[in-house]
């Protein structure tokens, strides 16, 4: 059967697919990790212990500056390795390493460190801007609808970018070569694409995208998110959902979905 044979029985079976996300989450936990950095796994590991957490959005965002070691990393993606320089760039230091967990858009902390992390959710939390926003994602018969609430009178941030990421929310990989050889890892809620709907200016908003577009080979989740700034000078999260997806196929996790 071909993929498009595939996506399309997919697509048939999400007709009667309608789901609100998860809706007030406090936080968005960003994952950059590798495959070939013998210190990730433990990261890799409390970040499905977090992903339990329904209060809670994980992204795992594999990165390929550390491919030269020995070992490609089969999920990486350059886009990701950008998206953790611009953080660094934006927050105005150098601090790029793995793992290393990005909270709310604004903190970096060394991603194995659950304190570290928790707390960085109660410092982000305090300023009144970060997750403020009200999101919401509905799945109705082939297309995804995002909704963005609008602004408070009174809230700080009135504007921001608003992506759409494919996930696929538990990912096994057998590592062959490099620092971690011969281990089986487990990832989880791995962006396999990233998509930008468009820009909220602090009026409601929505956006439909049809389910063809992020629905790949192993995606079985959604995630979307409203952040400040820019790509190149990302800024707080203002507010995020997630939701399921109808599973198309568990044989490929590798296929992207194209960014926009």
């Amino acid at each position: 059967m071909s993929w498009w044979s595939r996506a399309a029985l997919g697509v048939c079976a999400v007709i009667a697919f309608v789901r609100p996300a998860s809706a007030d989450p406090r936080a968005v936990i960003e994952l950059f990790t590798s495959q070939g950095c013998s210190s990730c796994p433990p990261a890799d590991k409390l970040l499905g212990d977090l992903s339990r957490d329904p209060s809670v959005i994980t992204l795992s965002l594999p990165i390929d500056y550390w491919d030269y070691l020995g070992w490609k990393d089969t999920l990486a993606d350059s886009r990701f390795t950008a998206r953790q320089r611009a953080y660094s760039r934006a927050r105005g230091d150098r601090e790029v390493y793995t793992p290393q967990a990005v909270v709310n858009g604004a903190v970096h902390v060394i991603g194995s460190d659950r304190e570290a992390i928790e707390g960085a959710i109660e410092d982000t939390g305090r300023g009144g801007a970060v997750m403020s926003v009200p999101v919401s994602m509905v799945i109705d018969g082939q297309e995804l609808t995002v909704s963005v609430a609008a602004a408070d009178e009174h809230a700080p941030r009135k504007h921001g970018e608003v992506w759409v990421c494919s996930i696929a929310r538990v990912v096994p990989i057998q590592v062959a070569r490099g620092e971690n050889g011969g281990r089986e890892l487990t990832y989880y809620n791995v962006v396999r694409g990233l998509m930008k709907l468009g820009d909220w200016n602090g009026a409601p908003a929505s956006w439909s995208v049809p389910l063809e577009k992020i629905a790949r080979d192993g995606v079985d989740g959604a995630v979307v998110y409203v952040q400040d700034g820019s790509r190149d000078r990302p800024g707080l999260m203002l507010g995020a959902a997630r939701s399921d997806l109808p599973l198309l196929t568990r044989t490929s996790a590798t296929t992207r979905a194209p960014e926009r």
